[in-house]
């Protein structure tokens, strides 16, 4: 089998050589086709919220069963005794200066994803960056208080509840109208659904910090 394994290598290696892809004319680029079909700017955003609507709504329920694993694996442990944080007064100030950039640039992305390149997952990840640069800089029952305070894990599971609700929608054929192309209020539902999987991630990145501070100790 090793040898019918170096063959095909080798076959496919020539192929991409000397052989051209074929290709194929289309009436226009698509880019364009994708941006006329999604009514947003953000060719990206169209491909994820319109085009490949089922792969995002399975990777919005992967990243919500992954965030109950945590929590499941570790339910079983010890709480970790000692919480280390930072404690001086410089690391503190530039922990919480990154973590209002990053609260900042994600808002901005959660809002004008379908815009400008970004989207619902990069503002998540940088919601998430923050409340981590938050959570290195004060204690654990403090972070813990306000994410119940705020309902945070209820917030989280309405949003994946009310995203999957609005993909089902926009999948049966139903959409809101697109507007002016590269205003605010374009794209549909796009921009929605974009703002839901932001609130997603940033919250569910919330719940793991706290579990991996809780049982670990750190981050």
């Amino acid at each position: 089998m090793k040898w019918v394994y170096v063959i095909a290598g080798i076959a496919l290696f020539v192929k991409m050589l000397f052989i051209p892809n074929p290709t194929t004319e289309f009436p226009m680029s698509i880019v364009e086709a994708v941006v006329q079909d999604s009514g947003v700017p953000n060719a990206v955003s169209g491909i994820i919220f319109r085009n490949r609507l089922y792969d995002t709504i399975f990777e919005v329920v992967v990243f919500t069963i992954a965030i109950l694993g945590a929590s499941f694996l570790l339910a079983n442990e010890r709480p970790f005794c000692s919480i280390y944080h930072f404690t001086d007064r410089p690391s503190i100030i530039l922990a919480r200066l990154g973590a209002t950039i990053s609260a900042l640039v994600g808002i901005e992305l959660g809002i004008r994803g379908h815009l400008s390149p970004g989207g619902g997952f990069a503002a998540g990840v940088a919601g998430g960056t923050a409340i981590g640069l938050v959570a290195i800089t004060a204690s654990s029952e403090w972070m813990q208080g306000i994410y119940k305070r705020w309902h945070a894990a209820k917030w989280e599971k309405i949003s994946v509840l009310v995203f999957i609700v609005l993909s089902v929608i926009t999948l049966s054929g139903w959409e809101l109208p697109f507007g002016e192309l590269g205003t605010l209020f374009s794209g549909g539902i796009l921009p929605l659904l974009n703002f839901l999987v932001a609130i997603k991630v940033a919250l569910g990145s919330w719940a793991v910090i706290l579990v991996f501070i809780r049982y670990r100790g750190l981050l």
